[in-house]
């Protein structure tokens, strides 16, 4: 069964702005700016003030099955984590194991690459 409206809302923090063009969300706050491309689900995406002058984000799926229903929550999801990205950061941790051929690792380009050598017992 379809249902005619589902609608969800999230609240946008203080120091965050929110950009919203063609399903393409555009996130930036004190670290930096996040874009996440929304463009494969069918969801309508709106930038609203409440009664109290907050700003919100509104997204609502019209005649949607309960797959659409769902991707409304997963699509809240992403701009929450873009929000927590642009706020607090990420940090990402990688652990290189290895059974039977070494892997040898530097850190190149000003510490934004990773060279890997002797990956799989190649040499050169």
């Amino acid at each position: 069964m379809k249902t005619i409206l589902s609608s969800e809302t999230m609240d946008i923090p203080d120091g965050v702005s929110i950009k919203v063009n063609a399903k393409v969300i555009e996130v930036e706050g004190p670290r930096g700016k996040l874009v996440r491309d929304f463009k494969h689900l069918n969801l309508d995406f709106d930038l609203i003030t409440d009664e109290n002058g907050k700003k919100k984000l509104k997204i609502d799926a019209w005649f949607g099955s309960r797959k659409t229903s769902a991707a409304i929550r997963t699509a809240l999801s992403h701009v929450e984590n873009l929000i927590r990205g642009v706020t607090k950061g990420f940090r990402y941790k990688m652990r290189f194991v290895y059974a039977h051929f070494p892997i040898n690792a530097s850190i190149t380009n000003d510490n934004k690459s990773i060279e890997i050598r002797n990956f799989l017992g190649e040499k050169k």
